[in-house]
């Protein structure tokens, strides 16, 4: 038996990382084959695999660098750095927790939670259009959303521009009760969201009386040409490829674009091809465009989340695999 003593020096340090009733120990616990005994402010981290116990000590250690911070310790933390630590890949979260892109109204520090959410806001900052592709829950949207307010305080935007394709309505809004608002706004609500999430009520209102931010249907961008502008194209999947290109072409000087979206989930007419699917194969040897793609372990909404989209991805996986058979 391999035994092995990690001390924190702190006694409100070493609460944080144990969890409440030792919780995270137990998460630790049953990812490893070790058991990690508290003491005080030390933990003796027990198991018979030497290449397990060093496992766990360097992810206590990183656990123990994000609590230092001041950040707070989540369950997604938790599983997110064990998910890591079993991949034998490089266990940096707490340089996750290190860049803060920007403080909501409500005082909330907004940072990456996964390292596919770090290589996503890296990419906005240093390319002039990205396109972030992934499940839901991976905060693609939000992120852009929040480095586009960022870019706008910091004057180095004048106006932000959020669009997503009305596919429910098939950008056909004329026959739709009321004013072009109400037309629009079940469509273009989850933009707002996160404006009011980083902003509050008062200043979005003012920001988009004064048109500082735009929030508007794709079909509404046509003909435009949008300078000094940060563009978010949201649920780009449900764009044609016609629709794609008329976006991409309306950037103009000072601008950057970011385009979200899931191809896993098209609602467009079975015969129409999407403009996001067609577009990676079109632009991606261009300097200056990135795309970059997330995966279920950079979901950050409730843990069964992640779960869910697991279990759909087995079943379609399995549903594939018997078509396959069949048609032999």
């Amino acid at each position: 038996m391999i035994q092995r003593l990690f001390l924190i020096e702190d006694n409100e340090n070493a609460l944080y990382l144990f969890g409440h009733g030792d919780k995270n120990l137990s998460l630790i616990e049953e990812a490893f084959k070790v058991k990690l005994v508290a003491r005080g402010n030390q933990i003796i981290v027990m198991g018979e695999e030497q290449d397990e116990v060093d496992s766990v000590l360097g992810l206590l250690q990183e656990l123990s660098r994000i609590i230092e911070k001041g950040s707070p310790l989540t369950e997604k933390d938790i599983s997110y750095a064990i998910h890591l630590s079993k991949k034998k890949e490089t266990v940096n979260l707490s340089e996750l927790h290190d860049d803060i892109i920007q403080v909501t109204y409500r005082g909330k520090r907004i940072k990456p939670k996964t390292q596919g959410q770090k290589r996503y806001v890296d990419s906005i900052r240093n390319n002039d259009i990205v396109f972030g592709i992934g499940p839901a829950g991976t905060g693609k949207t939000y992120l852009a959303m929040v480095l586009a307010i960022n870019a706008l305080l910091n004057k180095r935007v004048n106006r932000i521009i959020l669009t997503r394709p009305a596919i429910e309505a098939g950008e056909r809004l004329g026959f739709l009760p009321g004013d072009l608002q109400s037309k629009v706004d079940p469509y273009l609500r989850p933009l707002y969201d996160a404006l009011y999430d980083v902003l509050g009520t008062e200043k979005v209102k003012e920001y988009l009386e004064k048109y500082i931010i735009e929030v508007a249907p794709l079909a509404y961008m046509r003909g435009r040409t949008l300078d000094d502008c940060f563009v978010i194209l949201d649920e780009a999947q449900n764009t044609t490829p016609e629709q794609m290109k008329m976006f991409l072409t309306r950037l103009g000087s000072h601008s950057k674009a970011v385009v979200t979206g899931d191809i896993t989930q098209i609602d467009l007419p079975r015969h129409k091809k999407s403009g996001l699917a067609l577009v990676q194969n079109i632009l991606k040897r261009i300097d200056g465009i990135q795309f970059i793609y997330l995966t279920n372990m950079d979901v950050v909404r409730h843990r069964l989340v992640q779960e869910i989209l697991n279990a759909y991805a087995e079943y379609e996986k399995k549903k594939e695999d018997k078509s396959k058979h069949n048609g032999r």
